[in-house]
């Protein structure tokens, strides 16, 4: 039986490590040291790493397969509505095998909607939409990303949405997918992501008085001092920075 996966003994390009990119790709943040200590001195002996975090740039036709029959259609179908599709997908990352269409906020519903009811597209189930903070991306530090599935084609894709820390609004694809009810309640509980004309937008998770989105990259650890045979064991926020 053959087995396609790279080999390492003769082949050792950045592209075989998933975790790297390398010069390519949009960087958020530096990362410095294993566990990016802040204060106080790094006994963990990784104090002098330096890591930089990407996000894949914008992907070139040919994309492959059927992602170019999947962007031809999307785009021609917003081109018979009269919107130019350049105004629409932000950009498109084909990254790991995976297609993912990066689109301006104001235009969601109707990329979704088209999407979904397009003959040659039909993505009729949305799975799910993910919150990522991002604190580096600046103008655009909250990240909403849809899971869209055809049934009817048997293919898979993603739509994400970014929105300002001052501005964190996108509007509710309730409307076109339902099941998006809860997850848009949960999205909004974790990260404070606002979803304009959801029909019932409240906390899911945390109480409805809680201060702060828990999933943010700026909320504090929190934590409860513990005693452990006469020695006081500080909350996770309030010893030495590891974050």
């Amino acid at each position: 039986m053959s087995d396609d996966r790279p080999n390492p003994d003769k082949d050792l390009s950045a592209q075989n490590l998933p975790g790297q990119r390398g010069d390519h790709g949009e960087e958020v943040r530096v990362q410095r040291g294993m566990f990016g200590a802040n204060s106080g001195g790094d006994t963990s002996g990784y104090g002098g790493l330096v890591r930089s975090v990407r996000l894949p740039g914008p992907a070139t036709r040919p994309y492959g397969g059927w992602f170019d029959e999947v962007a031809d259609e999307l785009e021609g179908a917003l081109e018979e509505q009269g919107l130019l599709p350049a105004n629409a997908i932000e950009k498109t990352v084909v990254d790991r095998g995976e297609l993912t269409f990066h689109i301006a906020r104001e235009h969601l519903l109707r990329v979704a909607r088209t999407l979904r009811d397009d003959p040659a597209l039909r993505f009729e189930l949305c799975t799910g939409v993910s919150g990522v903070h991002y604190e580096g991306d600046k103008g655009r530090e909250l990240h909403a990303v849809y899971h869209l599935r055809s049934l009817t084609h048997g293919r898979l894709i993603r739509l994400e949405v970014t929105a300002p820390d001052a501005d964190p609004h996108v509007p509710s694809l309730v409307a076109v997918y339902p099941t998006n009810d809860w997850h848009e309640r949960e999205t909004y509980d974790f990260f404070g992501l606002i979803f304009d004309g959801h029909p019932a937008l409240t906390r899911i998770m945390m109480p409805d008085d809680w201060q702060g989105f828990p999933q943010r990259k700026d909320y504090p650890l929190g934590g409860i001092a513990v005693e452990y045979k006469g020695a006081q064991i500080p909350a996770p926020d309030q010893r030495r920075s590891y974050s």
